[in-house]
């Protein structure tokens, strides 16, 4: 765990309290960094993955020695030094051929990752779809039994969501998806293994269709990625339970007696204590009164009189 350098003036003591804790984090900044040896291929990915993550990513353009999987103290000195919680490492070696990390960082030490080899890459530049405006938030649609049953393609699905999520929002509009992110797995290997994953990413276009609700069309607009699991780094329990803790100001407080269903509705249940029919406030008929005495009322003493 590297220390927490002391500000040395005013501005840098804004900067630092910028990166403290809070309610509502900012959004994430992803770092791409090239390794000592890199092929085409893994430029061309970390060129493309970077133009999807703007404006909230880093790209360095230098060589830089580093091993996330066996040497973890250079990419926590990255991850402090730029505020960045996401990383994508790129490297090449006759071991690894064409090899990504992808992964995510808890209080400047690394949380989880995944390393995935890339066996076929259609780059951007190759398609003649225009690509979509720069920090809009994607549709994440993935396919396949894999990414509920697999943990290992369980673990590539939620860094895969926590790198294109962007910015929180409560509402989107129809019209400000512009692209979509699919993945999708193959059939599995002999031994159980995960198969081969396919990356492919789309820009839509609304056209008329008659009804309300618009006609989506998708044309490819790269990268289109094939790839497959290496490794895979899982994180400790207790990091894990202190990165997925919620804070106090955001729970929901809940409230008694009330429930709401899978739409949405609200529903809330009454308690009623014990009711006395008699004490009941009624029409007042003077048939139905009942007189001090306990005897007829005078209607009934005419009618035995005559």
């Amino acid at each position: 765990m590297l220390l927490q350098p002391k500000p040395k003036n005013a501005r840098s003591k804004r900067v630092m309290v910028n990166r403290d804790p809070k309610v509502v984090e900012n959004s994430k900044t992803a770092i791409f960094v090239r390794g000592s040896t890199t092929s085409q291929v893994i430029l061309n990915v970390l060129a493309d993955l970077y133009s999807l993550r703007k404006p909230d990513a880093i790209n360095f353009t230098k060589k830089n020695e580093i091993h996330p999987f066996d040497d973890e103290t250079s990419i926590e000195f990255f991850a402090r030094k730029n505020d960045s919680s996401l990383f994508a490492v790129g490297m090449h070696s006759k071991k690894r051929p064409h090899n990504l990390i992808l992964g995510r960082t808890f209080n400047y030490q690394i949380l989880d990752m995944v390393e995935l080899g890339i066996e076929r890459c259609t780059p951007m530049s190759e398609f003649k779809a225009e690509a979509c405006a720069v920090g809009m938030k994607p549709l994440m649609v993935f396919n396949g039994e894999a990414f509920n049953q697999n943990e290992n393609m369980i673990r590539l699905k939620s860094i895969l969501l926590d790198f294109f999520r962007g910015e929180t929002a409560e509402m989107v509009s129809l019209k400000g998806l512009e692209y979509v992110i699919s993945v999708t797995t193959g059939p599995p290997g002999i031994n159980g293994e995960p198969g081969q994953i396919f990356f492919r990413s789309y820009t839509t276009s609304l056209k008329k269709s008659g009804v309300r609700q618009p006609r989506v069309e998708l044309e490819e607009m790269g990268p289109s990625l094939d790839m497959r699991i290496r490794r895979v780094r899982y994180p400790t329990d207790d990091m894990w339970k202190q990165s997925t803790r919620i804070p106090k100001e955001l729970k929901v407080t809940k409230v008694k007696n009330i429930t709401r269903d899978g739409l949405g509705d609200k529903y809330g249940r009454v308690h009623l204590g014990k009711q006395d029919i008699n004490k009941i406030q009624t029409r007042k008929v003077k048939a139905l009164k009942k007189h001090l005495d306990g005897g007829p009322n005078k209607r009934q003493k005419t009618d035995i009189e005559e």
